[in-house]
């Protein structure tokens, strides 16, 4: 029985000694496991700033005024009085047609008028002393204001023999030589002559963008840029911006079904002959100033299956919540946030595909270079 009892408590004790080992061992094993490190993420936070919203719209330049110069007489082409190429003034000759034959139906059409105005006199004096009727006075007086107006018609046409240009502008090359015959009112021109100081720059906006620019304008969304709400800059092929800032002028009263878009015309100043009509360009619309605007940088912004558009935004903890945002628009290489983001909130750039809901990170601010091609800051606009 002693030894039954002894036994017993030798066993007991075994275990425990074993038990304790195995506590001992646990703890120290727990105490060298490494701790997970939290996942360094680059952030960008958010900033609230008034922002001047401005639309990129295509177009091409057109001339401000063009004139085809023809003759208004016949005859042959004595002289042409112009380099081509040129700029040449309202009213100054550009070419001398032949004149001989139209001075003389000058000379002419004076000689009838002194004849039929010596009758028309003598035949006065004669009506009152009834040696002419009233009727052959009549047709004296008519025939004297018919030699009148034959005058003015052979003086106008031998002004014409002086082709003279009709505005002011830039001539392109003659399409005729000396020694040519000309006709009045023929359909080749002899030059054109183009205006290109102003310039127009007509572009086409879609209607349903202009539709959504005046209701944001009218719900208070979009506030207008004032007096500079016109003023338009320009962007030339190459990608290079044109100096002087042009207004808009006027847009049109209806759709081109289409296209489903409407024309919107600007002048722009261009006294050193830089646009040629016909170039392709990018018109810059200033559309209005928008409050408390959120730029998010475009690699930063995710899409689900739906499409809807997403962000990783880092909690107060330091954990991560994946949040849906509502995009308005780009902006250069960012995205117009309307809603879900806050002024300061932090959201993440990189790793984006190693992230989950609720995982510890550690923010580190990312400084980024918000490219506004299309919007910019009031505080950048070009005055």
């Amino acid at each position: 029985m002693k030894f039954s009892q002894r036994r017993t408590r030798v066993v007991i004790g075994i275990a425990s000694l074993v038990s304790l080992m195995m506590l001992g061992c646990s703890d120290q094993g727990a105490v060298q496991s490494p701790s997970i490190a939290p996942l360094k993420v680059s952030v960008f936070t958010v900033a609230e700033e008034p922002l001047t919203l401005i639309t990129d719209l295509p177009g091409r330049t057109a001339a401000y005024r063009v004139a085809e110069v023809r003759p208004q007489v016949s005859g042959i082409l004595q002289q042409r009085l112009f380099d081509e190429g040129s700029e040449v003034e309202a009213g100054q000759q550009l070419y001398q047609i032949d004149a001989r034959t139209y001075a003389a139906q000058l000379a002419r059409a004076e000689a009838n008028l002194n004849t039929a105005k010596s009758l028309a006199d003598r035949y006065q004096r004669l009506v009152h002393t009834k040696a002419v009727s009233q009727q052959q006075y009549d047709d004296a007086l008519a025939a004297w204001q018919q030699a009148e107006a034959e005058v003015d018609v052979a003086r106008i046409n031998l002004q014409y023999t002086k082709v003279l240009s009709p505005i002011s502008g830039r001539i392109g090359r003659s399409a005729v030589t000396e020694g040519a015959l000309v006709t009045a009112g023929q359909s080749q021109e002899l030059a054109t002559v183009t205006q290109l100081d102003p310039i127009y720059v007509d572009v086409t906006q879609p209607i349903n963008r202009m539709v959504e620019l005046r209701r944001a304008l009218a719900s208070g969304r979009l506030q207008s840029a004032g007096s500079d709400q016109a003023m338009v800059r320009l962007k030339l092929d190459d990608g290079s911006l044109y100096s002087l800032a042009g207004q808009l002028k006027f847009s049109e009263v209806t759709v081109d079904q289409g296209t489903g878009s409407v024309t919107l015309r600007a002048e722009f100043p261009n006294p050193g002959r830089n646009l040629l009509p016909g170039m392709f360009v990018h018109a810059q619309l200033q559309e209005g100033i928008q409050q408390n605007a959120i730029l998010v940088p475009q690699k930063a912004v995710l899409r689900d299956s739906r499409g809807v558009a997403q962000v990783w935004v880092v909690n107060n903890d330091n954990t991560l919540q994946l949040r849906d945002v509502q995009t308005l628009r780009t902006v250069g290489n960012s995205w117009l946030i309307s809603e879900g983001l806050e002024n300061g909130e932090q959201v993440v750039m990189s790793d984006l595909h190693r992230l989950r809901r609720d995982l510890a990170v550690e923010p580190v601010e990312t400084e980024v270079q918000l490219i506004a091609d299309f919007a910019v800051p009031l505080s950048a606009m070009v005055n």
